[in-house]
């Protein structure tokens, strides 16, 4: 679906609910193949390679404190870990609130392609109140006010203690992450091999679950093809949301 809105008076704006979503999953490739490079970098430097650069300006800001090679795979590996689930979230909320800008010019107008100026205002009031609200409450949001409900929203909040953990406790879980389990759960989407009836009887590629789970004060670690799942979790969730979005607009649109 799109709509027209004009914000300034002039020429009216398009919001192309199809052209978000296709942005939004480039961006998300552009995540995945640099992190695919990172990985590669990560796998083949050579101590003597980094070596060389350490001493190429044959000067340091602090000598005494620099770091050997293998104090520096560690610390690369984790700074690693914290960028991507960082990013994750951060596009999980871009998504979010890109989706509910959509939704909430659909419920002002009615699916009305044409966007009047109270509409605009009434959605862009809408939308300050969702912009800074907490991740919990975005998608209580997105439930009450468009009765859409997110997939993987248990394993997203996950993610969320998952950094908290990461930036705050030094990378070790505690009770506070825990579910009445004992557990801190995160699912990933993976691709599993499915049979099908095809002639030459090929797999077919298929979505699988694949639960990555932490107990009290174990140490959050992920292998490197988990890193990548993080990302295709993400992408697994933003195609859900943004197909409930246009079902929901669709919905409205016929109701109308």
């Amino acid at each position: 679906m799109t709509t027209e809105t004009n914000p300034t008076g002039g020429q009216p704006q398009q919001v192309n609910l199809q052209q978000i979503a296709q942005q939004f999953m480039s961006g998300l490739q552009r995540h995945f193949d640099m992190l695919a490079f990172n990985l590669a970098s990560r796998e083949a430097v050579q101590e003597e390679v980094f070596n060389r650069h350490v001493n190429a300006p044959r000067i340091m800001p602090a000598a005494p404190r620099h770091q050997n090679f293998e104090q520096m795979q560690a610390y690369a590996r984790d700074l690693l870990v914290r960028q991507v689930i960082g990013d994750s979230l951060n596009l999980i909320v871009t998504a979010m609130n890109n989706a509910h800008f959509f939704l909430s010019l659909v419920k002002t107008t009615n699916a009305n392609k044409n966007v009047s100026a109270d509409a605009q205002k009434a959605a862009q009031e809408l939308q300050k109140i969702f912009i800074p609200a907490q991740l919990d409450e975005k998608f209580n949001r997105l439930e009450k006010d468009y009765g859409i409900m997110c997939e993987l929203e248990d394993s997203i909040t996950s993610l969320g203690f998952v950094m908290q953990v990461l930036m705050q406790q030094g990378g070790v879980v505690k009770a506070a992450q825990l579910d009445e389990q004992g557990e801190l759960v995160v699912e990933l989407k993976s691709i599993g091999a499915q049979n099908t009836e095809g002639s030459d009887n090929q797999p077919n590629g298929k979505l699988i679950d694949v639960r990555k789970v932490f107990r009290e004060n174990e140490a959050v670690v992920f292998s490197d093809v988990e890193l990548q799942l993080v990302l295709v979790s993400v992408g697994s969730f933003a195609d859900s949301l943004f197909k409930s979005v246009a079902e929901y607009a669709r919905t409205v649109q016929e109701q109308a």
